[in-house]
């Protein structure tokens, strides 16, 4: 934890509670929020922020998007849970509601998204087995350097981050790590008759937003394809209209054949994602072999509704598509000599910082925070900026000037 001298004794006593009784696996930027309204943060002091982060990309339609609240309201008057021991009302209707909007035949709910990659890898694999012949116990799926996925025991597995991974072995073995954006790297791993899917982010978003060569995804899913391999896309952080289109995918018509989905699929109100794929995979599965408690519970699914509904009620793939590309042109229009480079998609962006200082980028973000604006390191040296999808052209311009400014305390 980080105290300043700036803090009032509210914010000090909310850092020191969260210090002494929490544990100790995140980083926060020393600063309590206590309200949000679309673009906006507050904190416990009363000062505004422009949210640079929307919650690792949850926050899609902004902070407390009226529709989205008042159909969480709305439904928890109602009815909240079930479990699916029994039916509910909204269940059907979400169901039919997200495959639509998708173009798949089945969903299978869940939570968080680590689940959800999680229940992808297992469908992966009871599909390599029950359908593609794959001897058991064999099965082999496909991953990246660099992946972000969750942080599960399995998903630590196969991660090439040692922050992720170190001091929790023993790991589950059955995965093959090849560099990002390799097709000849993917094309060699695929030669393996016991390879069941490739798993992969389109960009990968905690890794610094890493955007692969055009033309990429669509060979890797030819690939696959021709080596009979499921494809699998997780879309948790690139998906729901955050890099311009309403799927990262999309930008090269790539239909994945499992398709992993989460964050701003509840407007940032409450932990929902979804799998969804078709029936010759989805119906390996049978009563009793995979579920959750909470996985399509009833409050969730017409909140999903709502938030989906909004993504296209208000056009913010296009949004994000449009004001994206003049952040990106603003902030290279800089020309900051500590900018080593400005990357990324619609409103998922990063800028690379390029200073003799290790600590360079949590200073500037330190900096952004007294301007007026929130946003957070990656990997030491990338400054993540993803603000909500609501964003304007104007409030752009007041947050070019703030990264301007705070760009000014590097020598």
């Amino acid at each position: 934890m980080q105290m300043t001298s700036a803090h009032s004794e509210t914010t000090s006593r909310l850092l020191e509670m969260e210090d002494l009784y929490s544990a100790h696996n995140y980083h926060p930027l020393p600063v309590v929020l206590s309200k949000g309204e679309g673009v906006y943060v507050w904190d416990a002091d009363g000062k505004k922020y422009y949210d640079f982060l929307s919650g690792y990309s949850a926050l899609n339609q902004g902070h407390c998007h009226p529709k989205i609240i008042a159909s969480l309201v709305q439904q928890a008057h109602k009815l909240t849970l079930t479990s699916r021991a029994f039916y509910n009302d909204q269940f059907g209707e979400y169901a039919k509601f997200i495959t639509t909007y998708f173009g798949y035949a089945k969903l299978l709910p869940m939570n968080t998204g680590v689940e959800a990659v999680e229940t992808a890898i297992k469908l992966c694999r009871r599909w390599g087995y029950a359908i593609k012949g794959i001897p058991e116990n064999k099965a082999r799926i496909i991953v990246c350097e660099g992946n972000f996925h969750g942080r599960t025991s399995t998903v630590i597995s196969f991660s090439s981050d040692p922050a992720s991974y170190t001091g929790f072995g023993p790991y589950m073995p059955g995965f093959d790590i090849i560099p990002y954006n390799d097709k000849e790297a993917l094309a060699k791993a695929l030669q393996n008759k016991e390879v069941a899917g490739f798993l992969m982010e389109p960009i990968q978003g905690e890794a610094g937003v890493v955007v692969p060569d055009e033309g990429y995804l669509k060979t890797a899913a030819q690939y696959c394809k021709d080596a009979n391999v499921l494809f699998i896309a997780d879309e948790i952080q690139t998906g729901l209209a955050r890099t311009g289109r309403m799927l990262a995918c999309d930008y090269e018509n790539v239909r994945p054949d499992i398709l992993i989905l989460g964050k701003a699929l509840s407007g940032g109100t409450m932990p929902v994602s979804a799998v969804l794929t078709d029936d010759e995979i989805m119906l390996t599965i049978k009563p009793g072999e995979h579920g959750s408690t909470f996985g399509g519970n009833p409050l969730a699914c017409a909140v999903a509704i709502t938030a989906l509904g909004v993504i296209r009620e208000e056009h913010l793939a296009e949004n994000a598509a449009i004001q994206g590309e003049y952040l990106r042109k603003g902030i290279s229009s800089l020309n900051s000599p500590f900018i080593e480079t400005v990357r990324g998609k619609g409103l998922l962006n990063a800028i690379v910082i390029r200073h003799p200082d290790s600590n360079a980028a949590w200073n500037i973000c330190l900096e952004l925070k007294e301007n007026g604006l929130l946003a957070k390191p990656t990997h030491g040296d990338k400054i993540r900026l993803a603000p909500p999808l609501t964003i304007t052209r104007a409030q752009l311009d007041e947050c070019l000037e703030m990264i301007a400014d705070s760009l000014l305390i590097l020598k």
